[in-house]
């Protein structure tokens, strides 16, 4: 009988996901290269505790997500879930659920590199920008594989991109390009693969330049709480939390940068 194939465990924890920071700017990537980058639990336990380290650094105000190699995230290890079908799987699974990204504070930027497909799609959609290549490969995968629309996307694309436009991308499983993906309304940005790191890293670096990590705070989290709420809700909340905010040294500095020309100095979170 053939020993049960467990390569997703010869990489090292550290080396599952990697990270750099550079001027305010933490970069993740996933790297399982060989295997496009295909999600395992304990790359995803990698990959949080990496964003919930970065929550708490004042030194880090905007984080960029990507893959090496020729994949964001290709969903899914196909050994892993072939062990979860025949009941082999053994491994904990990490209680953070995959929308954990959105409940960071600061603000997290996709670049996708390269295969984007059934879960690695999820988490470049729970970030709350993307950016992908032109040639980037995108699909949802899910109706090819005897699945369903996974971990949320069944409630984020229609909000992305429209119901008919969400309906075909998930009932058709179909692949398409990081351009289209732009046509769609599904990214913010898709450009040459050579430049999309150094784009989104820039981007990422305007951020924590020129924006104030408590304002971008609450405001990620207006975005995504609001979507579950009327539009007088939002309103009233948005008006309690302009109060609270000309309390903070962020608005005086805010304003002061401003009349002063200068480039503002935010206290970090």
């Amino acid at each position: 009988m053939r020993p049960r194939d467990r390569t997703w465990f010869c990489y090292s924890m550290a080396e599952l996901v990697l990270s750099s920071v550079d001027r305010g700017v933490l970069t993740l990537t996933f790297n399982r290269p060989d295997r496009l980058n295909a999600w395992t639990d304990a790359m995803g336990r990698r990959y949080f505790d990496l964003l919930e380290e970065a929550e708490k650094d004042p030194e880090v105000r905007a984080v960029v997500v990507t893959g090496a190699g020729k994949g964001f995230c290709s969903g899914a290890d196909f050994q892993m879930l072939n062990d979860i079908q025949t009941g082999a799987y053994d491994e904990e699974p990490d209680p953070r659920p995959n929308t954990y990204p959105t409940t960071i504070r600061k603000p997290i930027v996709a670049a996708v590199n390269g295969a984007c497909a059934g879960l690695g799609m999820v988490h470049a959609l729970v970030c709350d920008l993307v950016f992908t290549a032109a040639e980037a490969k995108w699909t949802t995968a899910f109706s090819r594989r005897g699945l369903v629309a996974e971990y949320g996307l069944s409630w984020i694309l229609p909000r992305i991109m429209g119901q008919q436009r969400a309906m075909d991308i998930l009932l058709s499983g179909r692949t398409f390009t990081g351009a289209e993906a732009f046509e769609l309304g599904l990214v913010n940005r898709a450009v040459p693969g050579e430049s999309l790191l150094t784009e989104a890293q820039d981007y990422a670096r305007e951020l924590a330049v020129h924006s104030s990590p408590a304002s971008m705070a609450i405001i990620k989290r207006q975005v995504w709480n609001d979507w579950n709420v009327t539009l007088d809700a939002s309103a009233k909340t948005a008006v309690e939390e302009m109060v609270t905010s000309f309390g903070r040294p962020d608005f005086a500095e805010g304003v002061g940068s401003f009349l002063e020309r200068r480039l503002p100095d935010f206290p970090p979170l």
